[in-house]
């Protein structure tokens, strides 16, 4: 037979909570920020490992978009420059805006005039012909010979600061560009793949990129306009793809229709478009990131040497055909680049 409990065998049983006092509050923890949550995460890794890895990124994205390009558009089949580079635009602007709304990469920044908008319509002006030139080069010269060309940019700067700016450079800097451009006339003269219109192209690549960044640094100088590498670049891309709209279908026909018509027969074909616009957007990415890593003259260096590693390895990937002479002026124009390099360094430390 069960005992009945008494009222204080079940007050005992079901205990009152204790009494807080007025004056203690919960411990909420408080939602961390994005940048704190990027710290944490930076924390669980190696620095030097995460560096590394960054620079491992920042090569294989340079390099891989430069042979995805030449695969693309010269052994593929696909001759759609322009439309190649309006599809990198439209991947840099989806991917910008996840990384910027979403991954809170860094603080989204809006733009703040209409005079700010018509700087940034100039700059994605600059930057699509840059592009398209550098794409349509790479349907006529080989990789190599086309990062050869690429390495002269320092010339080109030089050559629109002053013009543009009137900005003038020390006697040492101006005299290690002659071998930039020595290295260039020995490589074309020698190069066994030379095409008058492709090495053109490329000329203007080069000095469409030289002129992006004289320019670009000229309209956006002030605090109140100065936008973020990568929220320039969500601004710039879409308003490339615009422009560069009407010209695809001037140009090039009704090339979507087209690229339509080859994706349902050849899903390769949409991987490999799929991939080089990924990575398009992975080499601005990159940059940044290199940048925020180590320096602005590390990015510097590695992309000197960037253009040689890439040489090296579209030769063994495509198998053109080189002579020494052609690696000769190669060799010049990097060797060139790098004494340029030095040369501005001590002219920005030693006073005029």
């Amino acid at each position: 037979m069960v005992e009945a409990q008494s009222w204080t065998t079940r007050r005992a049983s079901n205990p009152r909570p204790p009494e807080h006092n007025d004056d203690q509050a919960l411990d909420i923890p408080v939602t961390p920020t994005a940048e704190t949550r990027h710290q944490q995460y930076d924390s669980l890794i190696s620095p030097n490992i995460l560096t590394a890895a960054i620079i491992a990124s920042w090569y294989f994205s340079n390099i891989g978009v430069l042979l995805l390009n030449k695969y693309l558009l010269s052994f593929y089949g696909y001759k759609y420059p322009i439309f190649l580079t309006m599809l990198h635009m439209l991947s840099c602007a989806a991917y910008s805006f996840l990384a910027i709304k979403w991954l809170e990469i860094v603080p989204f920044q809006q733009i703040q005039s209409r005079r700010q908008f018509l700087k940034i319509l100039a700059l994605s002006i600059i930057f699509c012909f840059s592009v398209v030139c550098g794409n349509t080069s790479l349907r006529y010269l080989p990789v190599s010979f086309n990062q050869a060309i690429g390495a002269t940019t320092p010339f080109f700067t030089a050559i629109f600061a002053f013009v543009i700016t009137c900005k003038k450079e020390s006697g040492q800097v101006y005299l290690a560009l002659v071998p930039v451009v020595l290295g260039i006339v020995l490589a074309s003269n020698s190069e066994p793949l030379f095409h008058l219109f492709g090495f053109l192209m490329c000329v203007g690549s080069t000095a469409g990129r030289a002129l992006k960044s004289v320019v670009q640094g000229l309209l956006l100088s002030s605090e109140a306009e100065k936008l973020h590498s990568m929220n320039l670049l969500l601004y710039m891309a879409p308003l490339a793809a615009m422009i560069l709209l009407p010209f695809t279908l001037y140009i090039e026909g009704n090339v979507l229709a087209v690229t339509v018509e080859k994706g349902r027969g050849d899903g390769f074909m949409v991987f490999l478009l799929i991939a080089n616009a990924t990575i398009a957007y992975l080499v601005n990415l990159t940059n940044f990131l290199v940048t925020k890593h180590t320096s602005a003259l590390t990015l510097q260096v590695l992309g000197n040497a960037k253009a040689a590693v890439a040489a090296v390895v579209s030769v063994l990937i495509f198998r053109n055909p080189v002579n020494v002479m052609g690696m000769t002026g190669f060799a010049v124009t990097i060797m060139g680049v790098v004494i340029y390099s030095e040369a501005r360094k001590r002219s920005k430390v030693t006073p005029h």
